[in-house]
């Protein structure tokens, strides 16, 4: 912790996630703040906001709440200061390289989903303008 504490606000701004939204990952436990202000403000430090860019990232590949608390969790214990033995390390490096490679497939269906947005709009373009006036009439 790098003991510089934000306000849930300046959290938001940073995150681009809404003040709802934050408070949500705070019920369902995917992210704690740091400490509390003494008058009950929620204070947040650079690891929980690297934490919500993780869950901010995860959302629109699909990933459920329960995958981004499973993921949040082998890289928890991963980062922690306790020494993992060889199984364990290599059990967590596991789950972590299957939301990689999860990743991976969603960021190629989305690149395929692109391409044909992309081509659609060519087409409509396409359309309109052998379809517009011509400017010598």
């Amino acid at each position: 912790m790098d003991g510089k504490h934000m306000q849930i606000g300046e959290v938001a701004a940073r995150t681009e996630l809404s003040l709802r939204t934050i408070r949500h990952y705070e019920e369902v436990g995917l992210v704690v703040p740091s400490a509390r202000s003494r008058g009950g403000f929620r204070l947040y430090t650079e690891t929980d906001v690297a934490r919500l860019m993780v869950i901010r990232r995860m959302k629109p590949l699909g990933f459920t709440l329960d995958q981004m608390r499973d993921l949040l969790d082998a890289t928890d214990r991963l980062d922690a200061e306790d020494a993992l033995g060889a199984d364990e390390l290599e059990t967590l490096l596991d789950r972590v390289r299957t939301y990689q490679q999860a990743a991976a497939e969603q960021v190629e269906k989305l690149r395929v989903q692109l391409a044909r947005a992309e081509d659609f709009e060519g087409t409509l373009r396409r359309r309109l303008s052998a379809s517009a006036p011509s400017s010598d009439s």
